[in-house]
């Protein structure tokens, strides 16, 4: 079968022969980029396991499912679950922003498998997940390497930078399969304190930035009785689609983002709806492009925050567990956008490794520093406009437990912050 393009056809293979073409990729250890998120398109991607016995994968954000066998050197700069811990990761820290540039100079892929809308008009649309991908499309196509398309009805159709003529698509596969979803996780009294306290710092108005967790799900789930809202954002997941059912959201306004994940409900809300633009994201994280929202609020999450109120957010005890994401691209962004504030929120408290979030001073790598505001359970401490010894006042006063205080305290001293 074939779709008709602008100019050439998008051929339609049985797994078989997809899987005889991708045999006979010439490089040695070809890359291959996938979508990530929860828009990997595991069916294609399987039958490129079975037909290469070497090759380096790399996506962001991995979930449950991915190759898990000698042969196959995964590459990330955001580790999900489907990568986490794995032996012989490789690991480029990079801002979001940047990834782009990295598969077109330092990784250029040989191989990049989407996961599509079925066609309309002779185009199809990357969906859920825009992201890093048409950067890859181009860096593919500028060394004569190969797109290959999961295409699936059941993909909603977004607008944006995600639509591709079918000539830009050299094998597709057909799956019609509903779409992954991340398992739905109550929302603890915890974040919700904290989600409560973010969200007084919150004005009709502004335009939100939400990373990924409990605690932004439980920002927005508190901001409902706000009104003309706006959202640019890398992601968002369903406490968006809340605030539109709620009236919070200024309808003038298009909900901006990269890529998207959430429920069935929320992908039926996706499709073909005008309002929402999925961008790439060298455009929804450029700091410079962020700095021109209005009153922009970046609400992002940390493993721990230091006195010197500096955020980890990519490592635990030294392995790496996530990565920059966009995170840093937000918080220097919304320090410059007019009225915009840069928020760090967090539980004071790690349950199950049963230690302090807040650290006296962090041992491994800073994901982002000099933010407006540390947010935990226990209250805000204002960090922009306050001197060192006045930060680190409020940190220990205001975001760390009660039981940590003394020794940060004491050990505060130690780095000369005047505490008393």
């Amino acid at each position: 079968m074939w779709f008709l393009g602008h100019d050439r056809l998008m051929r339609v293979l049985s797994e078989s022969q997809l899987g005889s073409v991708l045999a006979g990729v010439p490089a040695s250890r070809p890359r291959v980029v996938v979508s990530g998120n929860f828009a990997t398109p595991m069916r294609a991607l399987k039958v490129l396991d079975a037909a290469l016995a070497e090759y380096r994968l790399f996506a962001l954000n991995a979930q449950a499912g991915m190759p898990d066998r000698d042969g196959v050197l995964l590459e990330t700069p955001f580790v999900g679950a489907g990568m986490r811990g794995r032996p012989g990761l490789r690991y480029f820290p990079s801002r979001l922003s940047l990834v782009p540039q990295l598969l077109k100079t330092a990784l250029p892929p040989d191989v990049v498998l989407l996961h599509t809308s079925a066609p309309v008009d002779g185009v199809v649309s990357m969906g859920t997940e825009v992201n890093i991908l048409p950067a890859a499309v181009e860096a593919v196509r500028a060394r004569g390497g190969l797109v290959v398309a999961q295409v699936n009805p059941e993909m909603p159709f977004t607008y944006g930078d995600g639509v591709l003529p079918v000539d830009e698509i050299d094998y597709a596969i057909e799956v019609a399969e509903p779409l992954l979803s991340p398992v739905p996780r109550p929302v603890g009294d915890t974040a919700r304190t904290i989600g409560e306290r973010v969200a007084g710092l919150v004005a009709d108005g502004a335009t939100l930035q939400l990373g990924i967790g409990g605690i932004p799900d439980a920002t927005l789930a508190a901001v409902t009785g706000r009104r003309g809202l706006a959202i640019w954002s890398e992601m968002f997941s369903d406490g968006v689609l809340a605030l539109d059912r709620a009236g919070a959201l200024d309808p003038a306004e298009p909900v901006t983002a990269s890529f998207v994940f959430g429920s069935a409900e929320l992908y039926r809300w996706l499709d073909r709806n005008p309002r929402i633009r999925l961008l790439r994201t060298e455009k929804t994280n450029d700091p410079a492009v962020i700095a021109r929202q209005r009153g922009l609020v970046s609400v992002n999450s940390a493993l721990e925050v230091d006195l010197f109120a500096q955020a980890n957010a990519s490592r635990v005890r030294g392995a790496i567990y996530s990565g920059f994401g966009g995170q840093t691209d937000f918080v220097v962004g919304a320090l410059h956008s007019p009225g915009g504030r840069a928020i760090i929120a967090l539980p004071s408290w790690h349950p199950k490794a049963d230690v302090s979030t807040v650290v006296p001073r962090l041992t491994g790598p800073v994901t982002s520093f000099q933010h407006s505001f540390l947010v935990s359970e226990h209250g805000v401490a204002t960090i922009w406009g306050n001197d060192a010894s006045e930060q680190a006042r409020q940190i220990v006063g205001n975001v760390a437990h009660p039981a940590a205080r003394e020794e940060l305290v004491t050990r505060g001293r130690e780095l000369g912050f005047a505490l008393s």
